[in-house]
């Protein structure tokens, strides 16, 4: 089911090519089709998933932007600048002063646990429980950070994840067993998971809103709630 439905996704879509991250000052963040990343790279991502929580991504790039800007986007930088003054860098994601505080706490783990040893650590949940120790940071922010900084293979489930698989018919609730759904069925793949995972919010924007648009939906034929909505206005 899950590996049609992808093929499905990914022949109405295209390739996606999550996360954008800056090759240049002058052009911003950019969807990344190489999947290699600097360092540098890395650690932009892990800012921008942060950033992203509760926001557009139009907002995160303004703070990134702005980050890259005033010479402030790096470990050492965010760990060293006055929270005031890095609140106002990233003002454009909302929360700014909450999500200061979180990329102070990341950038102080980042200094204890660089960036290349996590890339290399091969023991998946270690890694990952190091992240959901950090002040600010849930599953689906640590998630994003081992998929699409580090290139681990897990599986980032968010609220577009749960409405589109719920409203086909799945019935898992928590966190975990949405995750688990995904992460038994398909090979474990990080390319994979992050095209998977960046279609799913493609699709949450192009069809499965909260009032969907469901006569153009590429999953109309399997999702219940769809013929149900049709059905009930025809």
């Amino acid at each position: 089911m899950l590996i049609p439905l992808y093929r499905n996704l990914c022949g109405t879509f295209g390739l996606q090519h999550w996360w954008p991250v800056t090759f240049s000052k002058e052009k911003g963040p950019e969807y990344n089709p190489r999947k290699e990343l600097t360092e540098k790279q890395q650690f932009e991502v892990m800012v921008g998933a942060i950033l992203t929580q509760n926001t557009s991504w139009k907002n995160v790039e303004k703070a990134i932007m702005n980050l890259i800007r005033n010479d402030a986007l790096s470990v050492e930088k965010i760990k060293s600048i006055k929270k005031e003054k890095l609140a106002a860098l990233i003002k454009s994601s909302g929360y700014f002063n909450q999500k200061a505080v979180k990329l102070k706490a990341l950038a102080d783990f980042l200094s204890k646990n660089p960036i290349r040893s996590l890339t290399k650590e091969k023991d998946l949940r270690l890694v990952r429980n190091k992240f959901l120790e950090i002040k600010g940071i849930g599953p689906e922010t640590a998630d994003s950070i081992l998929l699409y900084a580090l290139g681990k293979p897990v599986f980032v489930i968010d609220a577009y994840t749960k409405r589109i698989m719920g409203r086909i018919g799945y019935k898992e609730s928590s966190y975990d067993e949405w995750q688990q759904l995904f992460m038994k069925e398909l090979p474990s793949n990080a390319a994979l998971f992050s095209e998977y995972h960046a279609l799913l919010v493609e699709l949450a924007k192009q069809n499965c809103r909260k009032t969907p648009i469901c006569e153009t939906c590429p999953l109309l034929d399997r999702c219940h709630y769809g013929k149900s909505r049709q059905n009930n206005n025809s």
